[in-house]
C-alpha cells in the first residue's frame, strides 16, 4: 500500500509539472513573439504566429487555459498593432479575426475533448469492475498450497478475454480450473463467464471431480446453445480445460483434461519439469461426451476419468493455456515453455510467473496475438 501510494504521488508531481510545462511555454512565446516583432524590419511580421501559442495549449491543457492563453494572445496582438501604430489597418484586423476565431476553435475542442476522456474514463471504470467480477484474482493461499497467476488479454485495453481460471476450497481439498475459450479477446468474454459461473456454482460441492467435470460440461452446452446468434453455429463453440483435486492430506493430483495443454511438475531444484500427460484425455467442454441414453450428471461423470499424478511437499505445478506455449518470436519459433521452466526450478510461485511473463513479452515482441492465463501452484 505504501508502495502504491508513493508511485500515485510521483505520477501525480510529473502530470503537475508537465501541465505547468503546456502552460509556461505559451506563456513564453506570447511574449516573445511581439517583443521579436518590435526589432524585425516593417515588412517582417511574427504576430500570426501567436496562435501556435494557443495551439500548445490545447493540447496539454483543458479550455480553461486555452481560452486564458488565447485571450493573452489577442491582447498581445493588440499591444504589437498600437505600438507600431498599424491596430486599424487591414492585416492587423484580419490577423485578430483570425486569432479570435481559432482561440475559440481550440477552446471548443479541448471542452468535447475532455467530456469524451471522462466518458471513457467512466466506462473504463465499470468495464474493469465488471471484469473483475468474472475473472476473480486467486487468493494467494488455499490450505497447504501457495498460488500465483497472471493474465494478459489479446487486447489492449481489457483485463479479461478468452482465457480463464478459478479456485475453490472444499473440505480436505483445494480445487482449481485453467481454461481456454474457443476465440480470444473481448468478444469471448460470454463463453468466459459461463464456464467460470458453472465452476463456482459446483465447484463448492462435496461431488467427485468427474461429476464436477460433468456439471461444467451441463452448463457449458446449455449456454453455448442459449447465447449463440441465430447465425452462428454453437457446435464450432468449445472451451479447452483442465480440472484438479489437490487433497490437504495426500501428496498427490487428481487431473482431468478436457483438450487442454498439459500441466508441468517442477520437483525441485536441478530436475527437469515432468509433462503431466493423462492417459484418458476428454474433448474439450461443449463438444458433449456423454453417452446415449445417458441422464443427469452421474450418466455424464462416466466419460471423465481423473489421473492422478505425485505432488510432494515442496513440488511446484505450472498450469498454462496456448497463448503462452504457442507464443511466437518473429522467425515462427515456439516459446520453450518447459526448457525455461526447467531452468528457474528454484523459484517461488510468484517469482516464477513473473519471469515466464516477461520472457514470452520479450519472446513475442510485445505483440499480442493471443490471450495468455497461467497459474502456478506450490505445495507447501
Amino acid at each position: 500500500m505504501i508502495t502504491t501510494s508513493l508511485a500515485e504521488a510521483l505520477r501525480g508531481r510529473r502530470r503537475s509539472a508537465s501541465g505547468r510545462l503546456w502552460l509556461v511555454v505559451p506563456l513564453l512565446l506570447v511574449v516573445a513573439i511581439p517583443v521579436a516583432d518590435r526589432f524585425l524590419p516593417p515588412d517582417i511580421h511574427l504576430a500570426h504566429l501567436l496562435v501556435v501559442a494557443v495551439a500548445i495549449t490545447a493540447v496539454g491543457r483543458g479550455p480553461r487555459a486555452t481560452a486564458l492563453i488565447g485571450a493573452v494572445a489577442v491582447l498581445a496582438l493588440v499591444c504589437a498593432g498600437l505600438e507600431r501604430r498599424t491596430l486599424v489597418t487591414e492585416s492587423v484586423l484580419v490577423e485578430l479575426a483570425a486569432l479570435l476565431a481559432v482561440s475559440v476553435f481550440f477552446v471548443l475542442f479541448t471542452r468535447l475533448r475532455d467530456r469524451r476522456e471522462r466518458e471513457l474514463v467512466r466506462a473504463r471504470s465499470v468495464s474493469d469492475a465488471a471484469q473483475g467480477v468474472v475473472l476473480r484474482p486467486l487468493p494467494e493461499r488455499a490450505g497447504p498450497v501457495t498460488l500465483a497467476a497472471r493474465y494478459r488479454s489479446a487486447e489492449a485495453d481489457a483485463t479479461i478475454g478468452g482465457d480463464l481460471y478459478a479456485a475453490a476450497r472444499v473440505p480436505g481439498c483445494t480445487r482449481l480450473l485453467i481454461g481456454d475459450v474457443r476465440g480470444k479477446g473481448l468478444p469471448s468474454i460470454s463463453d468466459t463467464a459461463i464456464v467460470l459461473g458453472a465452476f463456482r456454482a459446483a465447484a463448492h460441492r462435496r461431488i467427485p471431480l468427474p461429476e464436477l467435470v460433468a456439471y461444467i460440461e451441463d452448463a457449458v452446452r446449455w449456454g453455448l446453445a442459449e447465447f449463440s446468434e441465430p447465425n452462428e453455429d454453437a457446435a464450432e463453440r468449445f472451451v479447452t480445460a483442465a480440472v484438479m483435486d489437490i487433497p490437504d492430506d495426500e501428496p498427490v493430483v487428481h487431473l482431468i483434461s478436457c483438450g487442454h495443454p498439459p500441466p508441468l511438475l517442477l520437483g525441485g531444484c536441478g530436475e527437469k519439469a515432468l509433462t503431466l500427460m493423462v492417459p484418458e484425455p476428454s474433448p474439450p467442454l461443449g463438444l458433449g461426451v456423454r453417452p446415449v441414453g445417458a441422464k443427469g450428471v452421474d450418466g455424464g461423470a462416466a466419460c471423465y476419468v481423473p489421473a492422478t499424478f505425485p505432488f510432494e511437499h515442496g513440488a511446484r505445478l505450472v498450469l498454462y493455456t496456448d497463448g503462452i506455449s504457442e507464443a511466437r518470436n518473429a522467425d515462427g519459433e515456439f516459446y520453450p515453455l518447459a526448457e525455461r521452466v526447467s531452468a528457474w526450478a528454484d523459484s517461488t510461485p510468484g517469482v516464477l510467473v513473473e519471469r515466464i511473463a516477461a520472457e514470452v513479452r520479450a519472446h513475442t515482441g510485445g505483440r499480442r496475438d493471443d490471450d495468455m492465463a497461467m497459474i502456478v501452484v506450490q505445495r507447501d
